[in-house]
Order: structure tokens, then C-alpha cells, then sequence
């Protein structure tokens, strides 16, 4: 059996080309030339534009559709998650997101298919997903902390560490409250697990990485440039 891969991207690149180094990276993970891809836009509410913006960085790439949860999702929605190569996680509210999804058991059927080896992977909301417990703007521009992820992986993370002023010190903050430790990622850059542990650190914009972020502060990670 293929092994279970989720990779979490701290934001986009500077450029649409940087985006598109990474997103190219993150599907030769599946093996495929042109892999089939689902993307998932649930935390915009499914709005036409983020659906569009996903074509117009990853249609050249593979061979990609996308899941609306408005009105209702499909009825074969458990094959069709199944007969995808990679499925991509849009940004946006996570915490609108998961509890949409717990409706319609869809975290169960995104279990079942990574650990078939569909490769897992998104920006943002589609980074911080998969962890225990998230930095999210879900509830405003304050940002908070949510323990309510799907809780693959172990820990917090918090993504657009370089890329938005408040993240860097608010996840300093919740952290030494007593939030769970975890790892930070700077826009246009990925993390590539391998089940549950973190194989590498990967960035599409020069000098960006990735950090562990704990009680005793942080730890710069090495992050391979892509080309």
C-alpha cells in the first residue's frame, strides 16, 4: 500500500509561478503524470471565485475537478474521493469548514483515502486541517485558537507566519497560555508528511521556511528550495 501523505501549505508564492513550483512538487508526490486532482472548496462556502482561482493555478497540472457541499454534496461522494489521485484543500474559515464536513461524514472518507495513499494537501484552512488544534481567523481578524481539528497530526500549526503581521506574536501568545506546541509555515511553503511525522520542509519563495514553535520558543526548520 501507497504511504499516507498530507502536505500543508503556509500560503501561496510571491508569484504564480512560485505557486505553481509548489503545487507542481506536491503532485509528482502521487507518481502520475497527470494526476486526477478533487479540489474542495468548502471554506469560502464553495464561492465561484476561489473554484476559479484553483483552475487557473493548478488545471495545467492535472487532471482537476472540484467538490461543491451547496446545496448537498453528491451522492457517490465516497467514490469519488476514492478514484482521486490528490485531493486539494482550499483557504478560507476552517472552523465553518470542519463543522460542514461533520455533517456529511467527509473527514471519514478523507481518512479512508489517505491512507490509500490519495495524497492530501491544501493552503491555509487546507493546511491546518489535518492537525489536532489550529491559528485560525474563523472567528475574526484577532485570531484564536481552535482545538477541533481532524487531529491526524499531533500538535498546533499555524500557517501565513510571514505573510500576515498578528500570526507570528499571536501563536507566541496562545502557545505560552498553555496551547498545544506545533509548527509554524511561511507563505510559499510546504510540509510534507509521511503518515504522521514531518519528512521534509519544502519552499517555492527563497529564505522562506518553516518553525517549531513551543514554550521555549521557536526553532527555524531547513526547508529545500524548489527549482
Amino acid at each position: 500500500m501507497p504511504e499516507p501523505q498530507v502536505v500543508g501549505i503556509g500560503g501561496g508564492g510571491e508569484t504564480l509561478e512560485q505557486t505553481r513550483t509548489l503545487f507542481r512538487h506536491v503532485l509528482s508526490l502521487t507518481g502520475k503524470e497527470r494526476p486526477r486532482v478533487l479540489h474542495v472548496p468548502t471554506a469560502t462556502g464553495d464561492s465561484a471565485e476561489s473554484i476559479v482561482n484553483t483552475y487557473e493555478r493548478l488545471s495545467a497540472l492535472c487532471e482537476l475537478s472540484h467538490l461543491r457541499f451547496f446545496p448537498y454534496p453528491p451522492t457517490d461522494l465516497r467514490k469519488l474521493v476514492l478514484s482521486q489521485d490528490a485531493v486539494s484543500v482550499g483557504g478560507g474559515n476552517v472552523a465553518n469548514m470542519l463543522a460542514i464536513w461533520r455533517v456529511h461524514g467527509f473527514g471519514e472518507i478523507l481518512r479512508e483515502a489517505w491512507e490509500q495513499g490519495v495524497v492530501l494537501f491544501g493552503v491555509s484552512a487546507g493546511m491546518l486541517c489535518w492537525f489536532e488544534s489550529v491559528v485560525t481567523d474563523s472567528f475574526g481578524p484577532q485570531l484564536e485558537g481552535l482545538r477541533d481539528g481532524l487531529g491526524w497530526l499531533s500538535g498546533s500549526a499555524c500557517p501565513h507566519y510571514d505573510g500576515e503581521e498578528r500570526r507570528r506574536p499571536r501563536y507566541r501568545e496562545l502557545v505560552d497560555a498553555g496551547f498545544p506546541e506545533g509548527i509554524a509555515a511561511d507563505d510559499g511553503v510546504g510540509l510534507h508528511y509521511v503518515g504522521t511525522e514531518l519528512r521534509e520542509v519544502v519552499t517555492c519563495r527563497p529564505g522562506a521556511t518553516a518553525y517549531r514553535v513551543t514554550r521555549d520558543g521557536e526553532e527555524r526548520l531547513e526547508a529545500r528550495e524548489l527549482r
